[in-house]
């Protein structure tokens, strides 16, 4: 089982970590590998960063299809360019936030999200409105960390556990979502200090639940369907790259 992860920025500060990650995350026997794009934002943290980085998805997701790989995982919470990406190829292709969320939807009743920076409330907000879990999602908190500065954890992991708190104890909260991959290995100590603190709550990693999701389609050897996902018709089209 091949499964390529596509990092849709054009930094590469949190390769090496994702390889590390997605090892650890990974099914024996399953191969990944990680790739930037060539075009597009250093981060994505807002509909303008998100539409400059979905033409360069699209290409390496057809690129992956073409090369045989047996899933594609677009590592962003923001799902950017999975739908797309779905009506041009044949294999499973997930984000972050479809698969942390629906893991998260049977957990608990309220659920929460902790993500980066208010820029992209909204967009999570339309995200969980498409997936009918909008009436689901009682908070969407914030730690006021851009994603290139994600790499102080020490900082990141405080941060996460007070807006943690705060979701828990003033917006009802039972389930909690990381709400960006970059926040990668952050659950399991968060979990840990919310239950030492009186609150054993669920935390999902959406990087960990995009790649099972992935692998469990792969071996069911099913994709999405073709009455959602229709095929784009053939005309002419100028695509850069």
């Amino acid at each position: 089982m091949r499964i390529k992860v596509i990092v849709p920025i054009t930094s590469n500060v949190f390769n090496e970590e994702i390889r590390r990650e997605v090892r650890g995350y990974g099914g024996a026997g399953v191969e990944f590998d990680v790739e930037n794009l060539d075009y597009g934002p250093a981060s994505i943290e807002s509909e303008f960063d998100e539409a400059l980085a979905v033409p360069d998805i699209l290409n390496k997701v057809q690129k992956a299809a073409q090369e045989g790989f047996d899933g594609v995982i677009i590592d962003c919470f923001g799902d950017p360019g999975v739908k797309p990406a779905r009506e041009l190829v044949d294999i499973p292709v997930y984000g972050g936030f479809e698969p942390a969320i629906l893991l998260a939807a049977g957990l608990g009743q309220h659920l929460g999200v902790v993500t980066v920076l208010p820029n992209v409330i909204s967009m999570l907000e339309d995200l969980a409105a498409k997936l009918g879990l909008a009436s689901r999602l009682a908070s969407i908190r914030y730690v006021d960390i851009p994603v290139l500065e994600l790499g102080d954890r020490a900082k990141l992991e405080n941060a996460l556990f007070q807006q943690s708190l705060e979701a828990i104890l003033k917006d009802r909260v039972h389930v909690l979502v990381l709400g960006c991959t970059g926040m990668m290995g952050m659950a399991k100590n968060l979990h840990n200090r919310l239950k030492e603190a009186g609150y054993d709550v669920p935390v999902i990693d959406p990087a960990f639940s995009a790649i099972k999701l992935v692998e469990t389609y792969i071996a069911m050897e099913v994709k999405h369907s073709r009455l959602t996902y229709m095929t784009p018709p053939d005309k002419p089209r100028k695509w850069w790259g």
